[in-house]
């Protein structure tokens, strides 16, 4: 007998209510995620029918097809297996570092090596063509990851570098995001590069979305920024493949970078981050290519490299942060385009301020996002209060990565201060011990400063009660973003 008319609006109440029910449950024995997250999600669930529930399906979940997961297991075992500590590993760094080296390799973490030289490069299109002439010169072989790799100008500067390794014989191997450098495979050089026999590789490709998000997460990405050269030379940092006037997103140019030339034991770290890349996503076997690298300077700076991703222990890297932060005395600066934070590396930075610690926090006063940028307004009050300087860049998008610490420690990268570093994005940071490399880190963030407006709490208390009850809506959801 079919339903009266009169009942289907409880009929569907009812349906509604069981499958709320259900996903709520879910929620409540998944595993890995703060309890911030649980109830963010469970008040969405029940504020909004149907939206809620569709959203934690798609979007709630850090899901990876199984085989996949497996992989990368695999591989990291097998280059566990290979890794053999190098005469440089410090067995003993500086007594105010260690709580630091300790979280990073409990985050599984390499070790920490000396006899290192890193590089900053120029803020400028010049750090590209630095990069462009150690292309030229190599002898043996090149690997490139790279998350955005545009066709523009420094995109195809590097490309034709490419082309000409490989008409002097030399092995290319290279990663790109495929949603990041989906303009990169759209053009010719993508082709051009393959025809001249340079392995050429997209990570997470998606295929059919609607097939794929039933089995994994269609916005799990490679964020990572790593080349290396000849076994000797590597280059990581923010700093994607292309112009720094960003031709997808002109309107916030300049993007300011950090691009670092490395080298010394820890490219061996770097090689090993790619490498495990590689081999996950091709099933090809290279783990004899994981060579030691002679020490470059002596002593040198000590450098430590922290690989994350979402198939791994979430916590990882918001727990080495806040680590690093914690480790501090006297001061803190940290440079990052977009400040989602998570509850401890939040606390960590507004604990730091409140014990006399100078904490300045710098970023971008036009963000690319406006949902990212709200949200972090949601922390802006209470941060200030602590006593955070809080400085706001003038001169473009500020996309560099940075944390520097006593003018002694620092951690540069790949990774922002927001949720998705920490739990969907592959990420690759380099943690250094040295005051010379520091201060160099430092003069760098200094130069953001002068570009920059302090934005005072008075400022913030003059901001209307409308855009007060946005900014905190979006902090509370943040563990959503």
């Amino acid at each position: 007998m079919a339903l009266m008319p009169v009942m289907w609006p409880s009929f569907l109440g009812f349906l509604h209510f069981a499958a709320a029910l259900l996903v709520v449950i879910r929620v409540l024995l998944k595993r890995r995620m703060s309890p911030p997250a649980r109830l963010a999600w469970i008040l969405l669930i029940e504020v909004l029918p149907v939206v809620g529930i569709t959203a934690y399906l798609l979007f709630g979940e850090v899901r990876m097809r199984r085989a996949e997961r497996q992989r990368m297991a695999d591989v990291r075992n097998q280059l566990t297996g290979v890794w053999q500590r190098a005469p440089e590993t410090v067995a003993a760094v500086p007594a105010y570092a260690e709580p630091v080296v300790a979280s990073i390799e409990a985050g599984g973490g390499m070790e920490p090596v000396r006899g290192n030289r890193i590089t900053l490069l120029e803020e400028s299109d010049l750090a590209i063509a630095r990069l462009v002439a150690a292309l030229d010169a190599a002898e043996e072989e090149i690997h490139l990851l790279f998350y955005i790799w545009l066709p523009d100008h420094s995109g195809t500067q590097v490309a034709e570098a490419v082309i000409r390794a490989r008409g002097r014989g030399i092995a290319v191997r290279l990663i790109v995001d495929a949603l990041g450098s989906r303009l990169l495979v759209r053009s010719a050089l993508w082709g051009r590069m393959q025809a001249a026999g340079a392995e050429c590789v997209r990570a997470f490709p998606w295929g059919n979305p609607l097939v794929s998000m039933l089995f994994q997460r269609l916005d799990l990405r490679n964020h990572r920024k790593i080349v290396v050269i000849d076994d000797r030379l590597a280059f990581t940092g923010s700093r994607n493949c292309a112009d720094m006037a960003f031709a997808i997103k002109p309107r916030y140019a300049p993007w300011i970078d950090v691009l670092m030339a490395v080298e010394g034991p820890v490219v061996r770290q770097l090689q090993a981050v790619f490498l495990q890349d590689w081999m996950s996503y091709t099933g090809q076997d290279h783990g004899d290519e994981l060579k030691a690298v002679p020490a470059a300077d002596t002593p040198g700076e000590i450098a430590q490299v922290l690989a994350t991703g979402p198939d791994l222990r979430q916590e990882r890297l918001p727990d080495s942060i806040a680590t690093l932060i914690h480790a501090s005395r006297s001061s803190v600066t940290i440079t990052t385009p977009y400040y989602v934070p998570d509850e401890a590396i939040d606390n960590a930075i507004r604990s730091a301020a409140r014990r006399g610690v100078r904490v300045t926090l710098i970023l971008p006063e036009r963000n690319d996002s406006r949902i990212v940028s709200a949200t972090s307004e949601g922390y802006f009050r209470e941060l200030l209060r602590a006593g955070v300087r809080l400085m706001l860049f003038r001169g473009g998008l500020l996309h560099a990565k940075i944390v520097t610490v006593d003018g002694r420690m620092s951690l540069s990268g790949s990774a922002n201060l927001d949720r998705r570093s920490f739990d969907l994005n592959y990420e690759v940071n380099l943690f250094v011990i040295d005051e010379e490399f520091t201060a160099v880190l430092d003069h760098r963030q200094q130069s953001y400063i002068e570009r920059a407006r302090r934005l005072t709490l008075e400022d913030v208390e003059g901001w209307t009660r409308l855009r007060r009850i946005r900014n905190n809506l979006l902090a509370i959801a943040a563990p959503l973003l």
